[in-house]
């Protein structure tokens, strides 16, 4: 048991605060040590030399292909939306996290968390919740975190159906990161940042020939800072990632690596929105659904009560033989564990207190989470000719398992408000014991003193995945090809509930197999170009979530059949200009889920409900000309919900079924309209400036579309200064007009606030 029992002055607070920002001392001692070497090694070289060749990268690689083994044609001939944001990009950018690499990737929004929605990366895809379809190298990554990038090179993001690619899935697509890897040449790289909102950061990249025929790479970073324009909200994190190749040229060849990352931050609590729903004889008061007009840096929780602390531990070994002349053998096995603890509080509106009493209820959300993984994928990838056709293919076996130990805390005396023993608020403040707040200007450092303990009542999760899988390219002619892929999985999901002195144990289980379908027909009119016709389809079935997510595993929904989607869609693909190197994509699509989930006339929960999305994908990434490099696209979404179900309009105790109003209305955080641009250009050898914009329109916040977040336009700056071949200098201002705008919106009682304008100056070092 924890006691809080901090002082309520902000400078109190900062003194004994559980998690300091301050940057771990051995993370600190390691990148130390490699920083400073560099910085010493390049003086000599500072002074400019008009001969040097530019250094600081300015151009996006416009042959940039995937990494995903599964996919058995060059991007180009591959019949899917696919969006690569390569190494270039995400450095230009100044992106450290998941989240910032995938705003340069129109389609995507992230949702904000919820009471059963965890804290951490939460996309949406075309629509569709995507949160557990993140994949590290074409394996799943469960477990909710919020993902770093110093050991990634480069993200992928495959729009519609992934279930013939990852098993379980939604019908949106999934996101799959690349990690680096050790090379054959010695290099050693490094930057230090610093900038404004005490932002730091170190990262560290080395790898060094170990042996004739093997090297090994370490990737290392610390970083610390506060979220612009917010109060309290911030953290810190390290992290370190070895990786050692043994038989770099050998036709059998071992990559072994491990991934660490440790981070403690404030989590943030967004602003209400203005409640529509208040009734009775307050409904002059009714809300026009944003949220409420305070200052971007109001912030509703409680300072020495808030916390989110997380660990990622990740351990690979990938062995890999390719035969004389012929096909290659690949079996990866993977461990990971993943925790994600913490206390947040969400401005709850839900019995209008912010509309009928201008208070805020300060709900405490809580989690203490650790899920275990293990998986084991075997494969077979070559190229064969049968009846005179050449075939490029890659099949394989996986096994999975994943483990889920959930729980959350418990405060005494507790956190209703005790003048109504609710979470209603007709007043805040002490007599409220600080659980109810202000609209407007609350204090974070209000004196709340409670007790805290982790809850009896500890749910398990078991997680058993066995699948099957085969990809293969047919070419029938230069100009013909047929893309074919199916999967069948075998889910089996249990969970179990501890009982404790109020709560009865309870148990679910899920057994469900399931067959997955991708085919596509690519025509090349011309070798640098292809136009395709593609089908493809997906399954999620109960608990697909794994017992970590927004879609949990209930008695009510076990012997439900699996959401399956399908999605049509007619593209074309073109690398133009001088030598390829501009990169055009088009596609145009229709999904549909037509097995919903959603309440039945009786009330329970059937299969019966249908989804709908019809879009156009517009994608561009490469060279205009030598020195003018971009990279981004647009999207149009139109996503309705076409069969709801049924809306109880009665009480708990006489419940009356109708036909749901909601039919019809836009999907939740699906904007119709989202683009991105991220351009660069090189003025001199030395000197190369970057502008970056991302526009999206009005997204809603629930089925009923009374809650939403306006639309926005953010404008980023970049601009690099090359002092050597060995050091540059790069400036980022993001959100370079202050643009006070929401960047994540699902749950129904408030939306996220994005950072403001911040200024961040990194130094990029060779040595």
């Amino acid at each position: 048991m924890t006691t809080n029992n901090n002082n309520a002055t902000p400078n109190a607070f900062i003194k004994s605060r559980k998690h300091a920002r301050t940057l771990p001392a051995p993370a600190l001692a390691v990148l130390a040590s490699l920083a400073l070497p560099a910085v010493a090694h390049a003086g000599p070289d500072i002074t400019p030399d008009p001969n040097l060749p530019t250094v600081q990268v300015t151009g996006v690689n416009q042959q940039a292909q995937s990494a995903n083994s599964k996919f058995t044609a060059p991007l180009l001939d591959t019949p899917k939306s696919v969006t690569i944001v390569p190494a270039e990009v995400i450095a230009q950018t100044g992106a450290t996290s998941l989240t910032d690499a995938l705003r340069t990737v129109p389609g995507i929004t992230i949702g904000a968390a919820e009471g059963g929605n965890p804290v951490g990366d939460n996309m949406f895809i075309r629509g569709y919740n995507a949160q557990t379809d993140t994949y590290i190298d074409g394996i799943r990554d469960a477990g909710s975190q919020s993902r770093e990038i110093f050991a990634i090179e480069q993200v992928e993001v495959v729009k519609g159906p992934n279930s013939a690619l990852g098993g379980r899935a939604s019908a949106g697509g999934g996101v799959n990161l690349i990690t680096k890897t050790a090379q054959a040449y010695d290099f050693n790289r490094a930057t230090i940042g610093i900038g404004s909102d005490k932002y730091r950061r170190i990262t560290g990249d080395i790898n060094r020939n170990i042996g004739s025929d093997s090297a090994f790479r370490l990737n290392v970073m610390a970083h610390e800072n506060d979220v612009p324009g917010r109060n309290v909200v911030g953290g810190s994190r390290w992290g370190v990632a070895p990786t050692v190749t043994f038989g770099l040229t050998g036709a059998t060849q071992a990559i072994v690596s491990v991934y660490h990352l440790t981070s403690h931050e404030t989590p943030d609590t967004g602003i209400p929105f203005n409640n529509p729903a208040t009734t009775g004889p307050n409904v002059a008061k009714n809300g026009n659904g944003q949220p409420f007009s305070v200052d971007r840096s109001t912030f509703y929780g409680l300072a020495n009560r808030d916390f989110r602390d997380t660990k990622s531990d990740i351990a690979t070994i990938d062995l890999r033989h390719r035969f004389a002349g012929g096909p290659e053998l690949r079996n990866v096995t993977r461990y990971g564990k993943s925790n994600n603890d913490y206390v947040w509080t969400q401005p709850d509106d839900s019995k209008g207190n912010t509309t009928v009493y201008g208070t805020v209820w300060r709900r405490a959300n809580t989690r203490v989470t650790e899920t275990r993984t293990f998986a084991n994928v075997t494969s077979l990838s070559g190229e064969l000719r049968a009846a005179g056709l050449k075939n490029t293919y890659n099949a394989g076996v996986e096994f999975d398992r994943e483990t889920t130990e959930r729980s959350n805390y418990i405060f005494t005396p507790g956190t209703n408000n005790p003048l109504t023993n609710t979470f209603t608020c007709p007043t805040a403040g002490a007599a409220t014991l600080y659980n109810c707040t202000t609209l407007v200007n609350p204090n974070p450092y209000d004196p709340w003193v409670y007790s805290r303990a982790v809850s009896g009542a500890l749910t398990n999760v078991h997680t058993k995945t066995k699948s099957a899988y085969a990809f293969d390219t047919v070419e029938f002619t230069p100009q013909w090809q047929a893309n074919l892929g199916t999967r069948y999985d075998n889910f089996q999901s249990v969970l179990n509930t501890l009982p404790t002195a109020t709560t009865a144990a309870a148990k679910a289980q899920v057994d469900s197999s399931f067959w997955s379908w991708q085919a596509g027909l690519v025509y090349k009119p011309a070798t640098n170009g292809s136009i395709y016709l593609a089908y493809a389809t997906s399954a999620t079935p109960p608990g697909n979530d794994g017992g970590d997510g927004l879609d949990g595993l209930t008695a009510q929904v076990q012997n439900l059949q699996p959401q399956r989607s399908r999605n049509f869609e007619l593209g074309t693909k073109w690398d133009v200009l001088q030598g390829g190197r501009l990169s055009l994509t088009g596609a145009i699509f229709k999904s549909t889920m037509s097995n919903a989930r959603v309440t039945a006339p009786d009330g329970t929960t059937e299969n019966v409900g249908r989804k709908e999305v019809k879009g156009v994908e517009l994608g561009f990434s490469g060279k205009i000309t030598s020195l003018w490099s971009v990279f981004g696209g647009y999207t149009y979404l139109h996503g309705i919900v076409a069969d709801n179900g049924y809306l109880n309009t009665g009480t708990t105790a006489k419940p009356v079924y109708v036909v749901s109003p909601y039919n019809g209305n836009a999907f939740p955080t699906t904007p119709r309209h989202s683009a991105s641009l991220w351009t660069t250009y090189a003025f001199t050898n030395r000197i190369t400036g970057g502008l970056g914009v991302n526009t999206m329109s009005k997204v809603y916040a629930n089925v009923n579309n009374n809650k939403w977040a306006p639309g926005y336009t953010r404008v980023d700056a970049m601009a690099s200064y090359a002092f050597s071949n060995d050091i540059s200098l790069q400036l980022n201002v993001q959100n370079l007009t202050d643009k006070f705008y929401f960047d994540k919106v699902s749950s129904p009682h408030y939306a996220g606030v994005a950072p403001g304008r911040s200024a961040l100056l990194t130094a990029n070092v060779k040595f």
